[in-house]
């Protein structure tokens, strides 16, 4: 291993019970006097966004609202925004709700000054290089969900309609300038939403965790999200109103995005094409394949497993015991235990396999993948068969 690397930490972030209150105040602290509000259909129609909206307006700050938002988004998603962008003469945006309305507003807030096509902005390499820097528009992230962490993110997942593959777009100018985390907004989430972003945080510190490269600062991040969503998880699917348990899973959540810089891997590798393809929620997908993923790396993660399971209390310090509390809490949270359950045929795994092999994040996996590995993952994944 290398002992290098290139290291870089969130934004300005606001956290606590009631927060949103601050709002205006922090519009006005960065000089966005009229923002367009980035949700989706589902939370426009909720009173707290009609709350946030009208707090804004009566702190003179003008916010238009834009709701064109899909579960898993799409390129006119991001394109119908920056037309609403513009014709509303906007100066910033507010993305608030989950990954995906904060995917999209990002996505707009960074398209403004481009004129090249999104896809030439997937993370690959220097691609970012080729983006305009300058006129792209100020972000205040306000996540209401305890998932994906975009709010600390420098990029964005996008579905190509024509292509049928989700890409990752980065740039270093998408990180909001503030993300305001207030846990009460996520006291609404039903037990199936909890658990899917739920997952969706523990996947993002266990494969950051596991990601090869040298980011102890990382990985101590990873460590202590992962904690966080083991004590907390639970509690929070159980009872929507434990504020306590919220608010540590919008904390580890933020932790996960922050530690992924270090890299993901074969999880969000296969995932990325069933969502793409069956249009499935993005953190119960990565739920289902956590496990077996997990047991595939074994040999060049079983000693960082074992210390990882010391770490957050588990009896057994042992790879073992690990993965036998992951399957429990999976079954605790109703997780289906493999793609069949999920729903997900094996007609397509070729072509599948072919989209998770150019995924970026299948470099990061600890032990190389490549078509092989990747339809290997896929049956296994389709049979629960854990036994690598």
């Amino acid at each position: 291993m290398s002992f290098r690397g290139n290291w870089n930490y969130p934004t300005s972030v606001t956290f606590g019970a009631g927060r949103i209150s601050e709002l205006a105040d922090h519009c006005k602290s960065v000089g966005i006097e009229r923002p367009l509000l980035v949700t989706d259909r589902g939370l426009a129609n909720l009173p707290m966004v009609q709350s946030v909206l009208d707090a804004n307006n009566a702190s003179g700050v003008r916010t238009g609202l834009f709701a064109d938002v899909q579960p898993n988004p799409v390129w006119e998603n991001v394109a119908a925004g920056i037309d609403a962008y513009r014709s509303g003469d906007h100066d910033g945006v507010i993305a608030f709700g989950g990954g995906s309305p904060l995917d999209v507003a990002k996505s707009i807030a960074f398209m403004i000054p481009q004129t090249r096509p999104i896809w030439d902005f997937e993370d690959i390499g220097d691609n970012y290089k080729l983006a305009v820097s300058e006129g792209v528009a100020p972000v205040i992230a306000v996540p209401t969900t305890a998932g994906t962490g975009s709010e600390v993110g420098r990029g964005t997942v996008i579905t190509n309609g024509e292509t049928h593959t989700k890409k990752i777009i980065f740039h270093p100018t998408m990180m909001p300038i503030i993300a305001l985390l207030d846990p009460e907004l996520t006291v609404g989430m039903s037990p199936r939403m909890t658990a899917g972003t739920g997952m969706d945080a523990l996947a993002h510190n266990i494969e950051a965790y596991s990601a090869p490269g040298y980011n102890p600062l990382a990985e101590g991040i990873a460590v202590e999200g992962t904690r966080l969503i083991k004590e907390n998880l639970l509690d929070a699917y159980r009872d929507g109103k434990n504020l306590e348990a919220r608010t540590h899973m919008l904390a580890a959540a933020a932790m996960g995005a922050t530690a992924f810089q270090k890299g993901l891997g074969a999880v969000h590798a296969l995932s990325h094409p069933v969502g793409a393809l069956y249009d499935t929620h993005h953190g119960l997908t990565n739920a289902v394949f956590l496990p077996y993923v997990l047991t595939f790396n074994r040999a060049a993660l079983e000693t960082k497993i074992e210390r990882l399971a010391a770490y957050i209390g588990l009896p057994e310090s042992t790879f073992e015991a690990f993965i036998q509390w992951l399957l429990q809490l999976r079954s605790e949270l109703e997780v289906p235990h493999t793609l069949k359950d999920f729903g997900v045929g094996n007609d397509k795994f070729e072509l599948m396999a072919r989209m998770a092999e150019v995924d970026p994040p299948a470099s990061g996996n600890p032990v190389p993948v490549a078509y092989a590995e990747l339809h290997r993952l896929y049956e296994y994944s389709y049979e629960g068969n854990l036994e690598f």
